[in-house]
């Protein structure tokens, strides 16, 4: 008898983020097929894909708009290296993402994916300031809870426990700040009270060592894989004065936070103010979103100050990173045709009028006793059950029954969390929101089979 698809891959696959140990008991599914939101399996099964794969995935599986972008690329360029040479989906990707910051930011390096492209910034702003004559500039800070990749460099500006403890001896030491996540309130606080302690507590740090730190590291509004923890905008103006005044370069990691997924294109684009200048950070990082869900691709964008403190007739002085796929035709073909997307079809006032459907379906969520902090930006979606209703292994339990409601889904520890296509609409939402209402009654009374089962939600 020939074996599945899921057998085959245990024999031979390692899976990111999993203990092998535990695929027995929760295999990998065998994806065969995507079609708009949603994955099938090789029985045909399908499933609603609520992380959009990790949050890299924008108008759903197999776009036509895509595919038919990267079939032309195909026959014209797949790829040439960029040191030395040049080409027209590089440069066009360049320059429009310049023209998203008002071209503030330019001059795109890239590279393959999230933490390639932090390492990139961090390596950059490090240099950056050995070229201005301060090479004692050379610390980094980053907020507690923050996560920006598994490579050294990001790991070591990453404050998840799960990720970092086991290389920590291989880790350079960066300094941690108070993170603003507004979960954080203390009775008669607001999420902007959060965020001023949390400034508070990096302007002490910058008082005592902006000498030293070449750069501030942050994702904007949400911090994602702690747990989607939200903050204050209020933050990202503070922190941006605060460098301006003590000579810190700011790192955006958009990565996770881009390309829609708080409502703007940019979340930083939210910390400017009505009738005032655009602000922005002096590095900005993209990857996920930017090819749509289809290729590897990452970018970093910089401010002309930055830029030319590399050139110069001495070589060591200019950025050597690179690797053998930087800008690759095709990936950027595929991001040109996801900002032709939000261009010609107004993605971000869409989502505008959809999103709310989805918030109004989960709308009975803030009154269940078992959850906290039922939270929306954008078009993400996230509440935390309490420990006391979780039980063990709650994430595992909860993937597992959302399975059988034909839902690919991944609590982050006790975070449910939801961060979908752009392309819900009232019947999609309304379903969505039914599954994960059902999906989170049938594991809390797994764990706790005598609690008491609240009624069915009114979901219109």
């Amino acid at each position: 008898m020939s074996q599945t698809l899921t057998q085959r891959s245990l024999q031979a696959v390692w899976n990111p983020c999993t203990q092998m140990q535990r695929a027995a008991h929760v295999p990998p599914l065998a994806m065969v097929r995507g079609e708009g939101p949603w994955l099938f399996d090789e029985t045909g099964r399908r499933y609603f894909d609520t992380s959009s794969s990790w949050w890299v995935n924008l108008f759903g599986h197999a776009d036509a708009g895509i595919n038919a972008a990267l079939k032309d690329q195909l026959d014209r360029l797949p790829h040439v290296m960029l040191a030395g040479c040049t080409h027209p989906p590089a440069i066009e990707l360049a320059e429009r993402l310049s023209g998203l910051t008002g071209q503030v930011l330019g001059h795109c390096f890239f590279g393959s994916d999230g933490a390639s492209a932090v390492e990139i910034a961090l390596k950059m702003s490090v240099h950056y300031w050995r070229n201005s004559g301060r090479m004692d500039k050379s610390e980094f800070v980053c907020l507690r809870q923050s996560y920006h990749g598994e490579t050294l460099g990001a790991l070591a500006v990453t404050d998840v426990a799960l990720f970092r403890d086991a290389y920590d001896p291989l880790l350079m030491r960066a300094h941690q700040v108070m993170s603003p996540d507004a979960r954080q309130t203390q009775p008669g606080e607001t999420s902007a009270d959060v965020a001023r302690r949390a400034v508070a507590d990096l302007r002490a740090l910058f008082e005592a060592r902006a000498n030293h730190i070449a750069a501030l590291i942050l994702e904007p509004l949400v911090q994602a894989a702690t747990g989607m923890a939200f903050y204050d905008p209020i933050y990202l103006r503070e922190a941006r004065a605060l460098c301006d005044a003590y000579a810190v370069l700011l790192i955006a990691d958009e990565i996770a936070v881009g390309y829609g997924r708080t409502g703007t294109f940019f979340a930083f684009e939210q910390a400017t103010l009505a009738e005032q200048s655009p602000i922005w950070p002096d590095l900005l990082c993209l990857s996920k979103g930017i090819s749509g869900g289809y290729l590897p691709l990452s970018v970093v964008l910089c401010r002309d100050a930055i830029y030319t403190a590399f050139l110069d007739d001495d070589v060591a002085r200019g950025f050597l990173h690179s690797h053998s796929y930087s800008g690759n035709a095709l990936a950027c073909r595929a991001a040109l045709a996801v900002l032709d997307r939000f261009r010609d079809h107004a993605v971000l006032q869409s989502n505008q009028q959809q999103a709310p459907t989805l918030t109004e379906a989960l709308a009975p969520l803030r009154d269940d006793p078992r959850l906290a902090h039922v939270r929306h930006i954008g078009m993400i979606w996230a509440f935390d059950v309490h420990e006391t209703f979780a039980g063990s292994r709650f994430a595992e339990r909860f993937h597992l029954a959302g399975r059988a409601r034909e839902l690919l889904i991944r609590p982050i520890g006790r975070t449910v969390y939801l961060m979908p296509p752009y392309v819900l609409n009232a019947s999609l939402s309304s379903w969505l929101a039914a599954q994960v209402h059902a999906t989170l009654d049938d594991v809390l009374q797994q764990a706790n089979p005598g609690a008491h089962r609240p009624s069915e939600p009114a979901i219109a």
